[in-house]
């Protein structure tokens, strides 16, 4: 049989995720674990075996502080993943819907805000900007005003979006 396996490799794989959920799952007492099996299809002689990170991503969206922890450690992550965009993208979509703790928070903007003075813009920083949005630019305003390449014109687009942002929500001060 052929196995197509999509998960990621070492910290990312399928076991190396269910473990970290199992250990945060504990340190924060949890009692009802999710089941983090991934999707799988067979067909003749060829299995596919999805990534699990879809499984952590319903997770997020039941609010499942476990897979919280993980979602923000994917979006993190400059790894390339089969299906990443698609998947990151997903991640930090459910991220905005998700209890977030202050610290958490910090991160997620340190993580947006560090990309883009990179210009590390790919497909998935347009849902990373409405996270961002959704958490609040003002905090990380004036570092993104002094260090992004305004000669980078995909770093351009979000540093205008993130100023509008800032701008329409000082308005309504």
């Amino acid at each position: 049989m052929i196995v197509r396996d999509y998960n990621g490799t070492g910290r990312w794989s399928a076991e190396a995720i269910r473990q970290r959920y199992a250990d945060y799952a504990q340190r924060l007492n949890l009692s009802n674990l999710r089941d983090l099996t991934p999707s799988m299809h067979e067909e003749q002689e060829t299995r596919w075996i999805y990534p699990v990170m879809e499984r952590v991503i319903e997770g997020i969206e039941a609010h499942d502080p476990a897979c919280t922890m993980i979602g923000i450690e994917f979006i993190e992550e400059d790894e390339g993943f089969a299906f990443g965009r698609t998947l990151k993208s997903n991640a930090a979509r459910a991220l905005r819907r998700a209890p977030l703790t202050p610290p958490q928070a910090q991160r997620i903007r340190e993580r947006v805000v560090a990309m883009l003075i990179a210009g590390n813009v790919p497909h998935e920083y347009k849902e990373y900007a409405k996270l961002l949005r959704q958490l609040g630019v003002s905090p990380v305003w004036q570092r993104i005003e002094d260090e992004v390449d305004r000669g980078n014109r995909r770093a351009l687009r979000f540093y205008e979006y993130f100023k509008k942002v800032v701008t329409q929500n000082e308005s309504k001060r």
